[in-house]
């Protein structure tokens, strides 16, 4: 528990921030579900417009520091690899 007012408001300030944080994340893995449902039922054209999606969402949470910069990378390497597999 805190005992001073700007304690009180950094609490305040984490909490809104990790609600905020966790709705992107799992909004990343969501589309991740999504392009690995697309890539199994071979619709091709539809999986790269996810994946599009999908690398958009992943550059702006590393813009709003939610996602660091190498882990968005591996992100994206991952599902790159999952719709071009020869590449």
């Amino acid at each position: 528990m805190p005992n001073k007012k700007s304690a009180e408001k950094r609490v305040r300030q984490s909490t809104v921030r990790r609600l905020r944080n966790k709705s992107v994340k799992s909004k990343i893995k969501t589309i991740y579900k999504n392009l690995t449902a697309a890539v199994n039922e071979q619709k091709h054209d539809e999986a790269i417009n996810i994946l599009n999606q999908y690398q958009s969402y992943c550059d702006k949470a590393v813009k709003n520091n939610i996602l660091h910069i190498n882990t968005a990378a591996r992100y994206k390497a991952k599902a790159s690899k999952l719709v071009n597999p020869g590449k």
